[in-house]
């Protein structure tokens, strides 16, 4: 009888248990499909302002560059490729950002469908998947001009490079 009452109370602890988290996942679910969009497209802002900024930098920088004040090419090498890194990660990692507010809509989406009770609207889907997808599209949309700059300036570090070594090769013949 005592191994009876154990027992039951046991799958009331486990049904309160599974309770609370379905309880947690209503709420995540709500606050996603509240801030994803302005989590996903802000990030995405926020990268596109950083990359802004870093590109200014190095425009501003190659015009103001005079390769006769280094003393060797690793001193050239080490300010002309300052901030490149940053440039390739954003190009490289804005899509899967885009990428990650896609899934993010799609899994709502079909959150949103499994609660619906049967009451399926096709054109509710259409619209909620379009929506999702728009993250996609402003990943690309930062990363598209980030690694066309990024490949620009490496044309133009290998440029001031050879710039250099012909400066010290007249300078040494």
């Amino acid at each position: 009888m005592l191994r009876i009452i154990k027992n039951h109370f046991q799958l009331q602890q486990n049904s309160l248990y599974i309770l609370r988290i379905e309880e947690l996942m209503d709420q995540l679910f709500q606050f996603l499909q509240n801030y994803i969009d302005y989590i996903i497209l802000g990030l995405l802002s926020l990268m596109s302002v950083v990359l802004v900024w870093k590109i200014i930098e190095r425009i501003m920088f190659y015009k103001s560059l005079d390769v006769k004040s280094y003393q060797t090419q690793e001193e050239l090498e080490i300010d002309l490729t300052t901030n490149l890194t940053t440039i390739s990660t954003i190009g490289a990692n804005a899509p899967y950002i885009g990428l990650l507010g896609t899934v993010i809509g799609i899994l709502l989406t079909f959150y949103e469908l499994g609660h619906a009770g049967g009451d399926i609207d096709a054109a509710s889907i259409m619209v909620h998947l379009s929506l999702a997808l728009k993250a996609t599209a402003a990943g690309i949309l930062v990363a598209i001009p980030a690694m066309m700059f990024y490949s620009g300036f490496n044309r133009k570090v290998d440029e001031n490079k050879l710039k250099w070594q012909a400066l010290h090769a007249r300078k040494a013949a």
